[in-house]
């Protein structure tokens, strides 16, 4: 039955009113597509994007890179023991491997280094929304979101928090590194301004007086072996949920090959005031994070960085491909344009003579 209007049998009418919106008869530009239109934006993007492309990758080639891939680090003291099986068949907690490098070329102004990791989904729904903020932020609280399960308490104690709980802090990336110079001795390596402002400052925080006794009703991580308040006791801006290798491994990557910012090199120490300087390097590497289980890798990186960032030739490659090819397809309109167009001059005359007929 179709609905009527109260107190009559006439149904109730379902047409929009009668305005200018409901009706579509708002005014409206219809842009029309002509060659004279078409033909200059394709130009005018080919041109403008190849130098911007060109530019993009002279500030990405400037960057000096060192990339080494320690997956398969042996062990110290063992010819053919790697870390890697030491984990996986849980022999120890942590392994210690060793690394001889060259710098072929000096690193100049600011070094950075960086770990990465291949074949790690950082980016699964389940694992992003693992986490609890207003923990984050200090506001601790014996009931944790909802969102930190399966890793919200103690396995053993389910009335016993953990503090951070969920998947991406129970994750943390958990190798350190040492660096040492043939030649000059140990690399100074920095700590801190290696997370995002906006996180260190507004995102993460500290609860009200001390860290380990507000902490005392919490447990760590079922896969940490150090205590929150143990991250960083030298430092106390460095410690705790501000600590900031916390805060970068807590920023989540959006693709499975990623890395990330793990030390500064300190540029007010002797002999490394303007980079580092080509020759022989010594890693040691505490291997304590396994990737074996998802089949990963993991690497370490070196890096100067440019006025657009770190190491990055995807973009100009992108920018030159699409100028190019908008380039071409102008240049290919152009030509069927010309070749192909209908000669108007014809069409005038006939309607003039036909005006006088």
């Amino acid at each position: 039955m179709p609905d009527t209007v109260d107190g009559g049998d006439i149904p109730k009418s379902k047409r929009p009113s009668d305005s200018a919106f409901k009706q579509q008869r708002l005014p409206a530009w219809q842009p029309v597509l002509t060659a004279g239109t078409v033909l200059p934006a394709f130009f005018v993007i080919g041109i403008a994007f190849i130098p911007v492309g060109v530019a993009l990758l002279y500030f990405s080639n400037a960057i000096t890179e060192f990339v080494y891939d320690y997956t398969q680090c042996v062990q110290l003291g063992s010819m053919n023991h790697t870390c890697a099986e030491v984990l996986t068949a849980k022999e120890a907690d942590e392994c210690v491997c060793m690394v001889n490098f060259t710098l072929e070329k000096d690193f100049l102004g600011k070094v950075y280094m960086y770990y990465g990791l291949t074949n790690y989904f950082q980016n699964h729904r389940r694992y992003v929304k693992s986490r609890d903020d207003d923990q984050l932020l200090g506001r601790l609280s014996m009931t944790p979101s909802s969102d930190c399960a399966p890793f919200a308490y103690v396995d053993d104690d389910p009335n016993r928090p953990v503090a951070p709980c969920g998947a991406i802090a129970n994750s943390l990336f958990s190798d350190t590194f040492e660096l040492s110079s043939e030649k000059y001795g140990p690399v100074p390596l920095l700590r801190t301004e290696i997370a995002w402002p906006s996180d260190r400052k507004i995102k993460f925080r500290n609860p009200e007086g001390d860290l380990q006794e507000a902490l005392k009703g919490f447990s760590r991580p079922r896969d940490w072996r150090t205590d929150l308040w143990n991250l960083d006791p030298q430092n106390p801006d460095n410690n705790g949920f501000q600590n900031e290798d916390l805060i970068v491994w807590m920023r989540t990557a959006a693709l499975p090959s990623f890395r990330k910012l793990h030390r500064r090199i300190d540029h007010n120490k002797k002999y490394f005031e303007n980079g580092l300087g080509k020759g022989n390097y010594t890693l040691k590497i505490n291997y304590s994070y396994s990737v074996s289980e998802f089949d990963g890798t993991k690497k370490i990186i070196l890096s100067t960085t440019s006025l657009l960032g770190g190491k990055n030739p995807f973009l100009g490659f992108a920018y030159i491909i699409v100028g190019s090819v908008c380039l071409l397809l102008g240049i290919v309109l152009l030509v069927i344009h010309i070749k192909c167009s209908k000669n108007t001059s014809g069409i005038n005359s006939v309607s003039q003579r036909t005006q006088y007929t």
